[in-house]
């Protein structure tokens, strides 16, 4: 066992805001070299520099407009291309295809975890060790989401967010359903639940499509019925998925979808639809980080005083929630790695984190406005300071993570048993090679 697969450990039992994943530092696989291409002023000295991302519709022309002030100052023109919504079950994907066939971005977008790791393993992400010195990074950053792109000692990306999740829900259709107060244990969800379907309310809006958005349903019901220690050696494959509390959350999880808790026909719908249904009166929250503040509720024409956020409960202590890092990487083979980094240096300094309206940066003095996001500030100030575990598709690399949303999808569709699910993960943990 590596020092990193230490690193992914130790994440596991860390704080959203003091110290976020060395875990999300692990890098596994098998065979080769891990140390990513170095950096260094190669290159061909190209003005023109390609930004890959998945930013959200309501939010891409943020991106761009800072995008355009940087080549403004630095005489360069930069094309954004953006593939929202699929998230990490189609992006790394298009990305890797784009490496291969030797046409990828200078620059691109990545989550940490096991999503990020391939690329710098694989040497088509830069060594930024040279840049994080050049430019200070290590100052400015959260030190903990830095771990978070550190990848087997090799710092192969910037990172700009630290996120959570929780619950975002519309005081309007608590109301409706004559809820006074978000839940305390999940006894109370479920009554909860209950009300909101007797009155015409559809309580969560998930999707299904890509297997990521239902995903963060199951892996908190996964967090509540095995709790904090057992959830954590479940993620690192320690303990075998085939037991009690396995089952019990496979079967809680399609509890949710009889009970109608979730949208009829879940599966088949797509999250940057159904995820914004509790801003548009269709449901009466969903599960989701505090981005949703400017690109769900305000991007909505909607105010931020008609909604909520709550922590999920779980009946344990310390009541954890889910937790990611997103940052940015270069790609080995761009034409000016130079200005590459220093698009991104740009792109992480504090007045440019708050013109994207980034509502959980890394960046030292970025911190969500009180007086512009409230209900982002209220989360950081709150659940943004608990403990949380890593958010499942971060903790398992492509490949499994593509197999368990096959799970999921097929015990919520009724084509696997509870049981057979949690023998069908452990198949899956199986074939990890770490």
């Amino acid at each position: 066992m590596n020092d990193s697969v230490l690193n992914r450990r130790r994440f596991l039992t860390l704080t959203g805001g003091a110290t976020l994943a060395a875990g999300l530092a692990a890098c596994t696989g098998t065979g080769g070299d891990t140390a990513a291409a170095p950096a260094g002023g190669s290159g061909n000295g190209s003005k023109e520099l390609r930004l890959f991302t998945y930013e959200d519709n309501s939010t891409i022309d943020l991106v761009k407009a800072q995008v355009k002030a940087f080549d403004a100052q630095n005489g360069t023109t930069t094309t954004v291309d953006s593939l929202p919504g699929s998230g990490a079950a189609v992006y790394p994907d298009k990305l890797r295809t784009e490496l291969l066939g030797g046409k990828g971005p200078d620059v691109w977008r990545i989550w940490g975890g096991q999503i990020g790791a391939p690329f710098v393993k694989s040497k088509q992400a830069m060594d930024l060790s040279s840049y994080y010195t050049k430019f200070g990074w290590d100052t400015r950053l959260n030190p903990a989401a830095v771990q978070g792109m550190t990848f087997d000692g090799v710092k192969g990306g910037v990172p700009f967010i630290v996120n959570g999740i929780g619950g975002w829900y519309s005081q309007a259709a608590f109301a409706k359903a004559k809820i006074s107060a978000p839940p305390k244990s999940y006894a109370e969800l479920e009554d909860m639940n209950a009300k909101l379907v007797a009155a015409g309310i559809t309580p969560l809006g998930a999707g299904g499509k890509y297997g990521w958005h239902v995903m963060r349903l199951f892996e908190y019901l996964l967090e509540t019925s095995a709790g904090p220690e057992l959830h954590d050696k479940l993620l690192t494959g320690d303990e075998s998925w085939d037991r009690p509390e396995v089952v019990t959350a496979f079967t809680t999880f399609k509890k949710w979808q009889d009970q109608k808790w979730m949208p009829a026909g879940a599966v088949g719908l797509d999250p940057a639809d159904v995820e914004l249904w509790y801003v548009q009166g269709k449901a009466a929250y969903t599960i989701t980080g505090s981005w949703t503040e400017a690109q769900g509720i305000q991007a909505g024409g909607k105010k931020s005083a008609d909604f909520g956020v709550f922590t999920l409960p779980t009946d344990h202590a310390p009541d954890r929630h889910s937790g990611f890092v997103e940052g940015y990487m270069v790609n080995a083979k761009a034409g000016n790695p130079d200005m590459a980094a220093a698009l991104i240096d740009f792109i992480v300094k504090p007045d440019t984190q708050k013109a994207l309206k980034v509502t959980s940066s890394a960046v030292t003095g970025a911190e969500p406005d009180k007086s512009t996001l409230p209900l982002s500030y209220e989360y950081s100030q709150g659940a943004g300071k608990q403990p949380f575990y890593t958010i499942q598709d971060q903790a398992f690399p492509k490949k499994q993570a593509d197999q368990y949303f096959a799970i999921q999808s097929d015990v919520l569709q009724g084509k696997t048993a509870p049981a057979e699910a949690a023998k069908k993960m452990q198949d899956v943990i199986k074939g990890w090679k770490k």
